[in-house]
């Protein structure tokens, strides 16, 4: 998320009434019903994560060991499970 500098987005006289508020502090301005964005889906984070972990489970499914893939993707071996565990339910709804 950037941040929009208010002077250049906003009228001077709506700056002045939110001053009357939130005086030099930060405001966050949520999005309008219907405009959200889901988590990492601007940034491409999201895929990105997919990708990693369909990575994990087919390596996983070729033989490679958890704590291989652990120290491999600096994870917990904990948080790989999970990730199998997932992508094991993935797999079989497909």
């Amino acid at each position: 998320m950037g941040y929009n500098k208010a002077s250049d987005v906003l009228p001077d006289e709506l700056i002045s009434l939110i001053q009357n508020y939130i005086d030099g502090e930060y405001l966050y301005i949520p999005r309008k019903k219907g405009n959200e964005k889901n988590w990492g889906e601007i940034s491409g984070a999201k895929t990105d994560l997919s990708i990693r972990n369909r990575d994990i489970y087919l390596k996983h499914q070729s033989g490679i060991t958890i704590s291989s893939l652990a120290e491999y993707y600096y994870l917990s071996e904990k948080t790989v499970r999970k990730i199998l565990s997932i992508e094991r339910q993935r797999v079989k709804s497909t």
